[in-house]
C-alpha cells in the first residue's frame, strides 16, 4: 500500500520534471545570463571585469579596448539572457552563448597565473567563476537538445526507444 502510494507520487513527480525541467533551466539559465550582464554595465559591480577585459584585449590584439569591450559583453551576456528567458531565437542565442562560453575558458590558457593559487588545482576566485561555466555550457547543451522539438520523457519505454537509434515512426 504505501509502496504504490510512494511509486504514484513518485510517478507525478517525475513526469513535472520532465514537463518543467528544460524550461525552469532555461529560464534560471537566462536569469543568471542577465543578472551577470547587466552588472558588467555598472563599474565595480562584477568580480568579472578585469580578467574579462584583458582577455578580450589579448583575443583581440589590444583592437577593442577594455572601456568598450566591457560593454560589448555586458550586452551580449544580457541579449543571451533575454534569449533564454523568453525562448527567443534559441539556436541563435545558444550560439552566442556557447561563442560567450569559449571566451570565458581562454584565461585559463592565456592568464594562467590570475586563474590559479597553484597550478593547475587550486582556482583563484576568478578561476572558480570560469569552472562554474562547466555548468553553464551543460545547461546549454540539455536546452540545445530540445530546440528542434525534442523533450525530456518519464516514460523509461520510451526513453529506451529513443535513445536505442531504432527510427520511430509517427
Amino acid at each position: 500500500m504505501i509502496t504504490e502510494k510512494f511509486n504514484a507520487l513518485d510517478a507525478q513527480l517525475t513526469g513535472w520534471m520532465a514537463r518543467y525541467g528544460v524550461p525552469l533551466l532555461r529560464v534560471s539559465l537566462g536569469l543568471v545570463f542577465l543578472w551577470f550582464g547587466v552588472l558588467k554595465f555598472f563599474p565595480g559591480l562584477s568580480p568579472a571585469t578585469g580578467l574579462a577585459t584583458r582577455t578580450i584585449d589579448l583575443l583581440t590584439f589590444g583592437l577593442i579596448p577594455p572601456e568598450v569591450s566591457i560593454y560589448l559583453l555586458a550586452t551580449w551576456e544580457t541579449v543571451i539572457g533575454i534569449g533564454l528567458i523568453f525562448g527567443l531565437y534559441l539556436r541563435g542565442t545558444l550560439f552566442l552563448l556557447w561563442l560567450q562560453m569559449l571566451g570565458t575558458i581562454t584565461p585559463i590558457f592565456l592568464l594562467p597565473g590570475e586563474v590559479f593559487v597553484h597550478i593547475p588545482y587550486a582556482p583563484t576566485m576568478e578561476g572558480q567563476y570560469i569552472f562554474k561555466n562547466i555548468v553553464l555550457i551543460s545547461a546549454g547543451i540539455v536546452i540545445g537538445a530540445t530546440v528542434r522539438g525534442g523533450a525530456l520523457v518519464d516514460d523509461p519505454q520510451a526513453a529506451r526507444l529513443a535513445t536505442s537509434g531504432v527510427p520511430q515512426t509517427n
